[in-house]
């Protein structure tokens, strides 16, 4: 990548309300209503029909053995769910809201994959935030399939380690210095306060409601000094070259995503809307530091790390579209399983055509605990 991508500029923090108390920026659950401006039905893309498939393009079917070895590092009995569609989803007791992702062992790669390719962008490190070089406790929050915390047990096997999430679907066998827990983040925390030396969030867009709350409760169970990381997406994709047009199944990607998060409450508009820069600075946080991540979608760039990471993206993104797309698209936008599956055809098709320079747009936002916080 010969340039920083260019991405729209984010709006300005909302100004305080008349009492002078800091209005939250995550809006609360929201009816259908007027949809966002550009947003295609689901009945445009039954209407288009299926695309034409040019065969040149089906490079995809000759990954080999290097994408599939970055899924085989856990191996994990995952308990009985509720099921959608043949697909298993979190216990509806663990959460009082909304999370779309399947929790079965299909979706678990595309977790495993996303962690291979965060890693391979950070040139292999695990965090960019300039956390102490001796941590005594980390915790993972939302940590999947755990890999990361697995990666940072190891890294400093003198710190403790806690990964937490919704979903057991953890190995058994780890670090002895990492356990998991089962919790909801949206929640109280039940950790004590200045106790962590680092919290890391990676890819929960439209799992939380308010974020401006967690990372109140982050701030809380933070030791002075200590730092907060959140790397995620709103599902935008753009192109710098116009390759990726604004009726693109990629970019409707973006605008569906964020439409089915307003409707249920939980943001995913958290790029356009800077939720993590503006509710970090709500919880106290200061240091802000903002890194955009633009990543390829595909394995078109000329560039050799951002080739690789457009082809561990694209197959993040690609395996299990069907996951990805299914609380959202059906039980929350309403669209027909002809309609999804149209849609996805044509994504898969325009993934599949290198001359689409699309980069999904990621940010990594870190802050700091004031060093003379009160303990």
């Amino acid at each position: 990548m010969s340039s920083p991508a260019k991405q729209p500029q984010s709006p300005a923090p909302e100004a305080a309300s008349p009492k002078g108390e800091a209005k939250s920026p995550t809006p609360g659950p929201a009816s259908p209503g007027t949809q966002a401006p550009g947003l295609l039905s689901g009945a445009h893309w039954a209407d288009v029909g299926l695309p034409e498939v040019d065969p040149a393009n089906d490079w995809d079917s000759t990954l080999g053995s290097d994408v599939e070895s970055s899924t085989t590092s856990i191996s994990s009995s995952i308990l009985r769910y509720r099921t959608i569609n043949g697909r298993t989803y979190h216990s509806d007791s663990v959460t009082d809201g909304e999370y779309w992702g399947p929790n079965d062992e299909k979706a678990n790669e595309v977790l495993d994959i996303f962690h291979h390719m965060i890693t391979v962008l950070l040139d292999g490190e695990l965090y960019m935030a300039p956390i102490t070089e001796d941590p005594k406790n980390i915790i993972d929050i939302g940590t999947g399939t755990g890999l990361w915390a697995i990666d940072m047990a190891d890294k400093f096997p003198n710190c403790s380690v806690i990964g937490t999430d919704i979903s057991p679907i953890q190995p058994s066998w780890v670090p002895p210095n990492l356990r998991f827990e089962i919790d909801d983040a949206s929640k109280e925390w039940t950790h004590k306060d200045n106790s962590f030396d680092f919290v890391h969030i990676r890819w929960l867009s439209g799992c939380v409601k308010d974020w401006t709350a967690v990372y109140k409760e982050a701030y809380r169970c933070l030791k002075p000094g200590g730092w907060i990381e959140h790397i995620d997406s709103s599902g935008d994709v753009f192109s710098e070259d116009n390759s990726v047009t604004e009726d693109s199944a990629m970019t409707q990607w973006g605008k569906i995503w964020q439409e089915a998060g307003r409707r249920i409450g939980n943001p995913v508009n958290i790029l356009p809307a800077n939720l993590q820069e503006i509710g970090m600075k709500e919880a106290g946080f200061v240091n802000i530091t903002k890194k955009e991540l633009p990543i390829p979608v595909s394995p078109w760039s000329t560039d050799k790390r951002m080739k690789e990471v457009g082809l561990y993206f694209y197959v993040t993104w690609g395996t299990d579209l069907e996951g990805l797309s299914q609380f959202m698209f059906s039980n929350v936008m309403g669209w027909e399983k002809e309609e999804i599956s149209t849609y996805i055809a044509h994504l898969r098709a325009e993934l599949k055509d290198l001359n689409n320079h699309g980069y999904m747009a990621y940010r990594a936002v870190y802050s700091q605990k004031p060093l003379d916080a009160e303990d």
